[in-house]
């Protein structure tokens, strides 16, 4: 497993756990991050900025430090 924010952008996967508390687990949950959803990296800022991920049919913007804590496994 890889965390999200060590993806280039192309790259997808499969959400496998979210490592973070309860209340942005709910938040992200909410916004469609879950275990088992597919998760493709649009773009990454520059100057290490936000990552734009695709979840489904819906474009997220999401902090580095966030993405960090999303466990993806690599799809083939």
């Amino acid at each position: 497993m890889t965390p999200l924010n060590q993806l280039k952008p192309t790259m997808r996967g499969t959400i496998q756990d979210l490592h973070v508390g309860k209340e942005l687990s709910r938040r992200m949950a909410g916004l469609g991050l879950r275990p088992g959803s597919t998760i493709e990296v649009i773009r990454i800022g520059p100057f290490n900025g936000p990552m734009q991920v695709r979840v489904g049919h819906t474009d997220l913007i999401l902090r580095r430090s966030e993405a960090a804590h999303i466990s993806v496994c690599l799809a083939v």
